[in-house]
């Protein structure tokens, strides 16, 4: 029976990351084509003014959305009346915080000196509301393992969104195009999700439910708060040390690897933390899960971004224009920043199904800590030696985030970073060979197309024949999982 339960929940964790996959793929795949032909349109002010706010937005959602949504798919036992008590408090939660933002929005304004930016927040706190409704919808499909209602959703969303922002962005609209894109695609992703899911919006509200859910989430809600205060720091610094323009070059610059790697720490974080949930007290079936996680997503990641490091230059140029070439350091800066991203979630993940929101709390603080130490160090040398900082403290985060997996699973920093050895050695040497070929390329006056038609298949070759001499059991592990998303299909 227990056996039958295993592989019942095995086929179900297939499932979901295959639709999971599906729904982030086509999500981030038309998202960055549409994010192409809005740079091309747009200027560096207007998407670095929208940057600005995206921060002050992220944040608030943060506020919204992570302990509830997170203390739902944790629970046990769950009721209608949880999921309607969540909805009405993010709900009341959204309508207090777009009040703030309304009023506060002529001050960052000021402080920016953007006078746009008075009108661009008071619009995009919008986004608070169906973000609250969102969560609530997102936390009932993935406590069911249900992600092809989120492909289908992400998909048609995406696509709307995305043609009614190039219109508006060609009539003139200028930042007020990325920001409409975003509201339509929220609000059109509600719409889609209560015709798609068997879940409705109720109107039950239960004082005790509030009480067990919020036991839980406070510590998340606190801890998601400081964390993306922290995530969001740099881009703040940068806007107002440097420049809005500035700005614009750092967020386009994270945008491929954030793109990359945001893909699969979704994938992972959806699926894999419900069916964390489900193996609670069994500490072998976790470990295993745990072990096969970490060594999968170094598995897909590592060549990912080395790769794009490698093909960075003609990519930024034939995609963006020569318009954008400047944020090519940042993005080799933000490409190691982002290696470690999917393993960060994989050891927070672990900690939350487990019900351990207070030590998830406590090490956020002591990240914090120590990341405030090195921005400090950092800052006044400049820009760069600032990156270096952040990059240095990603490390260190990644050992505080494993260390309670190694008292409860006896899988902590060491043994992780011998799991993905073979992958980072392995992506290393492709992305050596694929750049030092890029660079022969260039010199004999390939043009940007061809040199990418070339060095993208090399690298995926290479990274190929590498690891089936440096990790092979990771590589038959990858394709038994594809033949098994095509038997999930």
């Amino acid at each position: 029976m227990a056996e039958e339960k295993s592989q019942n929940l095995e086929k179900k964790v297939v499932s979901g990351m295959f639709w999971k996959f599906l729904e982030q793929i086509s999500y981030q795949g038309i998202q960055l084509l549409f994010s192409i032909v809005l740079l091309r349109l747009l200027t560096k002010e207007d998407v670095g003014a929208v940057g600005i706010i995206s921060i002050f937005i992220s944040i608030a959602n943060s506020l919204i959305q992570t302990g509830f949504s997170q203390a739902l798919m944790q629970k046990k036992e769950i009721k209608a009346v949880d999921y309607s008590t969540a909805l009405f408090s993010s709900l009341l939660l959204a309508g207090l915080l777009y009040l703030v933002f309304f009023f506060l929005s002529p001050f960052v304004a000021a402080f920016y000196q953007l006078p746009l930016l008075t009108g661009l927040l008071r619009l995009m706190a919008l986004l608070l509301f169906p973000g609250a409704i969102l969560s609530i919808q997102l936390a009932y499909a993935s406590r069911a393992l249900s992600f092809r209602p989120i492909f289908l959703c992400s998909f048609l969303s995406s696509l709307f969104s995305g043609i009614f922002a190039i219109v508006l962005a060609m009539r003139g609209f200028g930042a007020y195009a990325m920001a409409y894109q975003q509201i339509i695609f929220s609000f059109f992703s509600v719409l889609v999700l209560l015709i798609l899911l068997p879940y409705k919006p109720g109107f039950g509200f239960s004082v005790r439910s509030l009480q067990s859910l919020f036991g839980f989430s406070w510590k998340l809600l606190l801890s998601g708060i400081v964390d993306q205060i922290w995530q969001n720091l740099y881009a703040l610094l940068i806007g107002k040390k440097y420049s809005v323009e500035e700005l614009a070059l750092y967020n386009r610059g994270e945008m491929f690897p954030k793109l990359i790697s945001a893909t699969l720490s979704s994938l992972v974080s959806s699926v894999l933390f419900p069916a964390f949930s489900k193996l609670q007290g069994e500490k072998e079936k976790l470990l295993k899960g745990v072990k096969k996680s970490v060594s999968l997503s170094a598995f897909l990641l590592f060549p990912l971004l080395f790769g794009l490091m490698a093909v960075g230059k003609p990519l930024i140029i034939l995609l963006l224009t020569e318009k954008w070439i400047g944020l090519l350091p940042y993005l080799y800066f933000l490409s190691l920043v982002y290696l470690l991203f999917p393993l960060h979630m994989i050891n927070l993940q672990v900690m939350n199904s487990q019900g351990r929101s207070d030590l998830f709390l406590k090490i956020e603080i002591q990240k914090k800590i120590v990341g405030i130490l090195i921005l400090a160090v950092t800052l006044p040398f400049g820009l760069f030696p600032f990156l270096w900082g952040k990059i240095i403290g990603d490390w260190i985060c990644f050992y505080l985030n494993t260390r309670p997996n190694k008292k409860l699973l006896n899988y902590g920093f060491v043994e992780q970073i011998r799991e993905v050895l073979p992958s980072l050695f392995a992506a290393l040497f492709m992305a050596a060979l694929v750049y030092q070929t890029g660079i022969f390329l260039e010199k004999k006056g390939v043009e940007e197309l061809f040199r990418l038609l070339i060095l993208i298949p090399m690298g995926g070759i290479s990274y190929l024949i590498f690891s089936y001499l440096w990790n092979r059991e990771t590589l038959s592990y990858s394709f038994s999982l594809f033949r098994l998303f095509r038997s999930s299909r």
